[in-house]
């Protein structure tokens, strides 16, 4: 019978500790749905610039030009060898001394973008490495340019290659968006910043910003694993 007493009151104890943490964020969730959607935007156009990065300077590497391939060289082991952190600086706080200056939405997608084009390089140049140069010297023998050899042949079989590494690189750039906090942008961890610093609940909201984000990570992979399906039953 005691022991009946002693787990319904275990039960309840933990019932109400669930039910009090929620009581104490329930009034400060509306204030996630605009953080959240402004780390989806950073997100998607930092990947897409990201990707646009990668792919050119990939291409610039393997091209066999000096002229081309120094500068591609340069980028990637400056941004490959300093933090993001400071990059992100040098972009929002370092440009305007150039006579650049952007708004700390801009900024922040720009130095994302930048930053995750010399990781996806590096993808993009491992699947091109991947394809057999047989392929090339076939497309060469049938006449074929330089870029309809990459947009036929080429590129459609390095994406199947490196879509699994950079889902992985998509998922990072997401969570970085957490690092733009420090340039006053609106996003997830900010907001969770100024809730914490007005409500002196640290656990309790880092906890549920952990879980927005673990959700939208999980989302972008599950959608990138689709892709991934999608482009093997087309190849």
């Amino acid at each position: 019978m005691n022991s009946e007493a002693s787990g319904s009151a275990s039960y309840s104890g933990m019932y109400g500790a669930v039910d009090g943490w929620w009581n104490q964020i329930e009034a400060y969730l509306p204030l996630f749905a605009p953080a959240a959607w402004i780390v989806v935007q950073v997100t998607v156009l930092a990947i897409l610039l990201s990707w646009a990065c990668g792919l050119v300077c990939a291409l610039a590497k393997t091209s066999g030009f000096k002229l081309l391939q120094y500068p591609a060289e340069f980028y990637l082991w400056f941004i490959r060898g300093t933090p993001l952190l400071t990059q992100i600086f040098l972009v929002y706080f370092g440009l305007p001394q150039l006579g650049i200056r952007l708004d700390p939405f801009s900024a922040g997608v720009i130095a994302l973008g930048v930053n995750g084009g010399a990781y996806v390089a590096e993808i993009i140049r491992g699947g091109l490495m991947s394809i057999p140069k047989g392929q090339r010297e076939s497309s060469v023998a049938l006449g074929m340019s330089y870029g309809q050899t990459m947009r036929r042949i080429i590129l459609p079989q390095v994406v199947r290659v490196i879509i699994p590494p950079i889902t992985n690189d998509a998922a990072t750039t997401l969570k970085n968006t957490s690092l733009l906090s420090t340039i006053t942008i609106m996003e997830l961890m900010l907001q969770t910043q100024i809730i914490v610093n007005s409500t002196f609940q640290p656990f309790e909201f880092y906890i549920l910003v952990s879980l927005i984000y673990l959700a939208m990570t999980t989302i972008l992979m599950v959608a990138m694993r689709w892709a991934e399906r999608r482009h093997a039953i087309a190849y």
